[in-house]
């Protein structure tokens, strides 16, 4: 059973999302109404994903993604948005979320993002995600350039088309591989680099230059 913590201002928002989640056997192990208070739920409960509003009283929901993510590596964050593409949001990817939904999302792709979400094998909404990262991509860098140690030319071809928002089913049939081993190579550079999922794999793969915004096969 998937654990979930709540986190919208809104009391509305996070009763119809507890009520969606709930019927889909999920356990919605606590709500909260800020970032302050997001923080101290999920050190009590320790959740599995998070669905976090961005825009929130006391404390936003970038610097409490930031938080949680320092403090509790296991959790997944999950930016929830009105417009999809939110300043707030790229700021929450930036901190550590590992997708994000739009408001009104449907139940049943609110249920298969959480599925997705916890099990850390896809990014969501694949075309949202692609235009959240060209639009992080055309973003002024603000550190310095990423290196990539150890990463192989195979890894490389793999890690380009994870930035471009693809599956691993969609990887495999591209690179004429199986999906096997395609998870093999996505698990293997997530160990390599330090990294938690694949959304941080396609933001790794636009700042180190290794994917240009426009041009996902630069």
């Amino acid at each position: 059973m998937i654990r979930v913590v709540i986190v919208d201002d809104q009391e509305l928002l996070r009763e119809g999302f507890r009520l969606i989640l709930e019927r889909a056997g999920m356990e919605v192990v606590g709500e909260a109404g800020d970032g302050l208070e997001a923080i101290e739920v999920c050190r009590a409960t320790t959740p599995e994903v998070v669905l976090m509003d961005v825009r929130m009283p006391r404390l936003d929901g970038i610097e409490a993604t930031r938080r949680i993510v320092a403090a509790q590596p296991g959790v997944r964050v999950m930016a929830l948005t009105t417009f999809d593409l939110d300043e707030y949001v790229y700021g929450a990817v930036r901190a550590g979320a590992s997708g994000f939904l739009l408001k009104d999302v449907s139940p049943r792709d609110l249920v298969h993002a959480v599925e997705v979400v916890a099990r850390g094998e896809a990014m969501l909404a694949p075309e949202l995600t692609r235009r959240l990262l060209d639009r992080f991509a055309a973003a002024p860098s603000s550190g310095e350039q990423v290196q990539l140690p150890r990463v192989t030319e195979r890894e490389t071809a793999v890690l380009r088309l994870v930035a471009r928002g693809l599956s691993n089913s969609e990887i495999a049939r591209e690179l004429f591989l199986s999906e096997a081993t395609v998870k093999t190579y996505v698990s293997r550079m997530l160990t390599k680099l330090d990294l938690r999922d694949r959304v941080q794999l396609a933001v790794l793969a636009y700042e180190s230059g290794l994917v240009m915004a426009g041009r996902p096969d630069a």
